[in-house]
């Protein structure tokens, strides 16, 4: 996406956005006319709590490569997928669905097997995304090389082969790093440390160990012998958000001012004491939100147990009988600790 050079704002004194530069991978703004604390809970937001799709569980039919089923899992499941208009998709938790269905999930197929002498590599573009989604862009592997081949899962030799089925959910990055919508977030106020928040380590002059950023040059020079002001705060903020590939930049920050509004609106509504006559973000009301979380998290004490991401033989747990065969705590020898019957 191409941006000029864009200011927003709503009042003399309100918050205002200058967009500095910006393409289809990343934005580079100035937030102005805010405190920290809101400008790094933004940063925090966008990092973390903005909901994306990702694999979460894998069904492996056949894997005859020479990687372990639980390390091409986890391959899988960092190859970002197009997010757009994510909110069509539900949080596993809040669909009626045992496990996973076509309203809280996607289904990708791979399937590869090498016929002949050459190394053949298995790409994301090999991935076929199923018909039966939310909506038309949700579940896509991005690819941005310009080959069109996308991140390598793995490589097969002759006679080796992948047939898995690969479920990608909604979640975030506070969950897994494989939910989250960029790879970086830059972020510098002060850029001449008048405020003196930084205590800078040099050997012999500071000014020429620690060149200035960029940023020096939209904030004017520090005077010679200036008295310290002991109440000055910060009120301009440098962002550059990268994006990887799923979300576009622009929604990026939207999704995170959406998500903080929404954040908020809980606090005010916690303090306040109900909700009557009281609504949350876009007209809603304020008690629907339970905020992003991970696709399959429940309530503390509700028997929660997270999904590994693939099926051992024993079942994962969750009570089922060990591998001894026995489920009351016995040992390979029929017994418990010290003979007795009923624990120690």
């Amino acid at each position: 996406m191409d941006y000029d050079t864009l200011t927003m704002d709503v009042e003399d004194t309100g918050p205002t956005v200058n967009i500095r530069d910006g393409d289809e991978s990343r934005v580079d703004f100035t937030l102005a006319h805010v405190d920290l604390a809101f400008a790094n809970s933004l940063r925090r937001i966008m990092l973390a709590e903005i909901p994306t799709m990702a694999i979460d569980l894998v069904e492996v039919e056949a894997n005859t490569s020479v990687l372990a089923d639980e390390f091409i899992a986890h391959r899988l499941g960092l190859i970002p997928l197009n997010s757009k208009a994510v909110d069509d998709v539900l949080y596993t938790r809040d669909c009626d669905c045992e496990q996973y269905c076509e309203n809280c999930s996607v289904t990708l197929t791979l399937h590869a097997r090498c016929t002949g002498d050459e190394v053949m590599r298995v790409y994301a573009r090999d991935l076929v995304v199923a018909e039966q989604r939310p909506n038309e862009w949700v579940g896509i592997p991005i690819i941005t090389d310009p080959e069109g081949l996308g991140s390598v899962i793995c490589k097969l030799r002759k006679g080796q082969e992948l047939r898995m089925n690969c479920i990608a959910k909604k979640g975030i990055a506070k969950e897994h790093s494989k939910w989250a919508p960029v790879s970086a977030v830059g972020f510098e106020y002060d850029p001449h440390n008048k405020l003196k928040h930084l205590d800078y380590w040099y050997e012999e002059d500071a000014a020429k160990e620690w060149p200035k950023s960029k940023n020096a040059n939209e904030e004017d020079l520090p005077e010679t012998n200036e008295p310290f002001d002991y109440d000055a705060q910060p009120t301009r903020f440098y962002f550059e958000v990268e994006s990887i590939g799923n979300l576009e930049p622009d929604t990026v920050v939207q999704q995170g001012i959406k998500v903080l509004q929404q954040k908020l609106a809980a606090v005010i509504q916690e303090l306040t004491g109900g909700d009557e006559g009281r609504n949350g973000v876009n007209g809603d009301a304020v008690d629907t939100y339970n905020g992003p979380r991970s696709p399959d998290a429940g309530d503390a004490g509700a028997g929660y147990a997270l999904d590994q991401g693939y099926t051992t033989p024993y079942m994962n747990g969750g009570g089922a009988t060990s591998a001894w065969g026995g489920g009351g705590g016995a040992t390979p020898y029929g017994a418990t600790p010290y003979g007795q019957s009923n624990g120690w």
